[in-house]
Formats: structure tokens, C-alpha cells, sequence
């Protein structure tokens, strides 16, 4: 997805709250041997997406998603008018579509692409 939007395929948004989210997730033990592997600092790898992403500012949303963090994906995705919100958050996945916003796995989304589909 990342080469799609480097290629302009596609157009990816964030918002200043889905940064700092991945900031966090970033940190996690689980990807400090990948985080090293690339040579570049959590920082610098948050900062790469920013500047390929469209920045938005997501509305005020609340209990839409199973999780209540996950409120803020939503709405970055509503501010955008983004057709597809793309996660591997199996419980925000269980929402499925919310105003017009089709919620799709990594795996769907990849195969969208490759075969030049609209969500």
C-alpha cells in the first residue's frame, strides 16, 4: 500500500491522533528487531508516513467502534471522505461499513489495488 501511494495509485489521509497512535505501536517490543533492521528511528519512520499521508482532522465521533480508541480511525476516515478505512484491528473490522466507508482487511485492500478496483 505504501509503494501504491508513493506511485500515487492511491491516496492514504491521517490525522495528528493516528500518528501518535502509531508512535505507540511502533514501540512495542514485537517490532524493535524490524524497527532496527530498517536503520531508522521510530521517529523517522512515523515522519515518512506523515509526509506521504494527507493530513485531516477527524471530527468528535463516539461509540461506533467495539473499542473506544478506535472512534478516532472512523472519524479520520470520515474527515477524509475516504471510501475504504484499511486495519488488521479485527474488532474495528467487525464494523464493516460506517456512513458510506467501507472497513477492509490489509489482504482485500492489497488485492483492490493489484487489480485496480474501487472499494
Amino acid at each position: 500500500m505504501l509503494q501504491a501511494a508513493r506511485e500515487k495509485r492511491i491516496v492514504l489521509y491521517t490525522s495528528t491522533p493516528m500518528l501518535a497512535e502509531l508512535s505507540d505501536i511502533l514501540a512495542r517490543r514485537k517490532f524493535a528487531r524490524k524497527i532496527a533492521a530498517s536503520r531508522l528511528t521510530i521517529e523517522q519512520l512515523v515522519d515518512g508516513y506523515a509526509q506521504l499521508a494527507a493530513l485531516v482532522r477527524p471530527p468528535a465521533l463516539a461509540g461506533i467502534a467495539p473499542d473506544a480508541d478506535d472512534d478516532v480511525v472512523i472519524a479520520t476516515a470520515l474527515a477524509a471522505k475516504a471510501e475504504l478505512l484499511v486495519t488488521g484491528n479485527k474488532p474495528l473490522l467487525s464494523v464493516g461499513a460506517y456512513q458510506g466507508v467501507r472497513i477492509a482487511g490489509v489482504m482485500e485492500t492489497i488485492q483492490l489495488i493489484e487489480t485496480g478496483n474501487k472499494a
